[in-house]
């Protein structure tokens, strides 16, 4: 039988495994990051060109932007880490068809600090 290494298959990485360590190595970031700044981050060793193609697509789903840096182009995400999840979180909530079974299974999981957290946020208790 063949070894599957946990990236979707033998030696092969999961539907969007490459472009979030990509989104990854942005967020970390202190500014915007040429495709070779990127290749250079990731933990795997990737071509160039595969750098520069998961790049312009996540550039095509207005995930990140890009402006002219010398020969080439800088990128930079378009929201935070943070901005990100939360819009893919409600993303998925308006899927459903049952918000409130969604929502009482979501703060179901909820460690109890996680839970705390959350009425604190939502009595404005942000204590920003």
């Amino acid at each position: 039988m063949e070894e599957r290494d946990g990236r979707g298959g033998a030696g092969r990485r999961a539907a969007g495994a490459l472009e979030s360590d990509v989104m990854a190595v942005l967020w970390a970031a202190e500014g915007p990051l040429t495709a070779a700044q990127v290749g250079d981050l990731l933990p795997d060793e990737l071509a160039y060109t595969t750098v520069l193609t998961i790049l312009s697509r996540l550039v095509d789903k207005k995930q990140l932007t890009r402006a002219r840096a010398g020969r080439g182009y800088a990128f930079a995400p378009v929201r935070d880490q943070a901005s990100d999840t939360a819009q893919r979180m409600a993303s998925l909530l308006d899927q459903g068809t049952d918000r409130k079974a969604v929502l009482a299974r979501f703060v179901s999981t909820l460690s109890s600090e996680d839970e705390a957290m959350m009425q604190e946020l939502l009595r404005g208790d942000e204590g920003t």
